[in-house]
């Protein structure tokens, strides 16, 4: 199946270490930066509170959620340490700068 690249805006729009949030048909994602200058994007919800993990700190490949400090792998969106839960993540594309996400992994995932 053909991915439907969606375009976000530019890398230079996200802070290092920091992140976006993207309003879809599916919900909120949240597109993250790392240091490293590296793009992740998972579902704007902690799957502990639903705390909005655009809003965490962000450390290697990873966010803490404001809420309860769960730390949550921006790689595979699975809590790492003791707790349990994950988020989906979603294909990002970075062409010069220029970032896609991809939604039909979203509708996929959501039937």
């Amino acid at each position: 199946m053909d991915m439907n690249w969606i375009s976000i805006g530019d890398i230079s729009d996200i802070p290092l270490r920091g992140a976006r949030c993207v309003k879809t048909p599916q919900g909120k994602i949240a597109v993250f930066r790392t240091a490293e200058n590296e793009v992740f994007a998972i579902e704007d919800h902690c799957p502990h509170k639903g705390g909005p993990l655009s809003q965490g700190i962000v450390h290697a490949k990873a966010v803490t959620c404001p809420l309860h400090n769960w730390v949550i792998s921006l790689e595979t969106g699975k809590a790492l340490g003791a707790d349990e839960g994950e988020v989906r993540t979603i294909p990002v594309r970075n062409e010069d700068g220029a970032l896609y996400i991809a939604l039909e992994s979203l509708m996929m995932a959501a039937e």
